[in-house]
């Protein structure tokens, strides 16, 4: 048996309600601490999700002894600035997506964390849920025959004018916030890099992209995704080859009960998923690959691939060319 994983919560982010009930339906993980910016708002926030301790800075939750790995779910422009600081605290890291705003910024992050000898994961949640598995298992076993095409969507109505994803300053953006899902996605299910991509993106006066669409080319296969601010939330996904399809209705927040349609020869054939809650596979990814030396499900170079396509991405939407990887 191994001791309780002990969890601090970095920022009293909204995500933050996803993620505590997993962490306390399981002996192995332990809620021990909270921080915000302020004491006030931190011990408000300790009272209201019952959490033992309350730090009104970052350091000083990273200074605590008795914490072993944080989560963090601040804007995404901080991200890889608090785990640095926090990988160079001796903790272990869960931090929301994405790790980084740049391909710098990753290589920062995981020249930190080999120094300190600590695991540091990207929390993209899906990556974990059977339901993914078991569709890459089908890709890789040749249910749709040879790859060809990769169709995804990710989109939601964001109506609060000041929220940080509106600010170009904190990383904000419908393709750093919802379209690195379908990224991440076609890499994953392409098991392969894309050679090029071509991006296309609507800006708000602000200046962050609130509509964003995309092409990656994977030489043998191709994905095409949209992800947006402005229209309603839907999420999409379908896998084309050369001997059938595969549609997954639900494939960016999987839950208990899900179905994968798989079309061949004009029939339709449903396929149950092995449910799983939703944000439990990373807690327990991260607890393995620090307390039992497993390698994380979602590695630094991985997510280093994800963050340098979506900069690419950008670059191709601002120079209206396609752009080379």
């Amino acid at each position: 048996m191994t001791a309780p994983f002990r969890w601090g919560l970095l920022g009293t982010a909204r995500i933050n309600r996803a993620v505590i009930p997993p962490m306390r339906a399981s002996d192995r993980h332990q809620l021990v601490a909270v921080a915000s910016r302020g004491a006030e708002r931190a011990a408000e926030y300790a009272r209201e999700w019952s959490i033992p301790v309350a730090f009104g800075t970052y350091d000083d939750l990273l200074a605590s002894r008795d914490i072993d790995a944080v989560y963090i779910a601040l804007p995404n422009a901080l991200h890889a600035e608090w785990t640095i600081r926090a990988a160079r605290a001796g903790k272990h890291v869960l931090c929301e997506k994405p790790l980084a705003i740049s391909v710098a910024e990753v290589d920062a992050v995981s020249e930190a964390a080999a120094r300190a000898g600590v695991v540091v994961a990207e929390a993209f949640m899906y990556r974990h849920h059977p339901q993914t598995l078991q569709l890459k298992a089908l890709i890789d076993d040749g249910a749709v025959g040879s790859l060809q095409v990769i169709r995804s969507a990710f989109s939601f109505t964001l109506d609060r004018p000041r929220d940080v994803r509106f600010d170009p300053a904190l990383g904000g953006g419908s393709l750093w916030d919802v379209g690195c899902y379908p990224v991440s996605m076609a890499r994953y299910l392409a098991g392969a890099e894309p050679v090029a991509v071509m991006g296309w993106q609507r800006l708000t006066p602000g200046g962050i992209d609130e509509q964003f669409a995309g092409t990656l080319d994977f030489g043998r296969s191709v994905a095409q995704f949209d992800c947006s601010f402005r229209s309603p939330f839907r999420t999409h996904l379908e896998i084309v080859g050369s001997d059938a399809s595969i549609t997954v209705p639900v494939p960016f927040k999987p839950g208990l009960e899900e179905q994968l349609l798989i079309t061949r020869a004009g029939v339709v054939e449903s396929v149950a998923s092995v449910g799983q809650a939703l944000y439990s596979g990373e807690l327990d990814d991260l607890a393995d690959a620090a307390q039992l030396g497993h390698a994380p499900r979602v590695s630094l170079s991985d997510s280093r691939a994800t963050v340098a396509a979506i900069v690419a991405l950008y670059e191709s939407a601002r120079s209206g060319e396609p752009v080379n990887i």
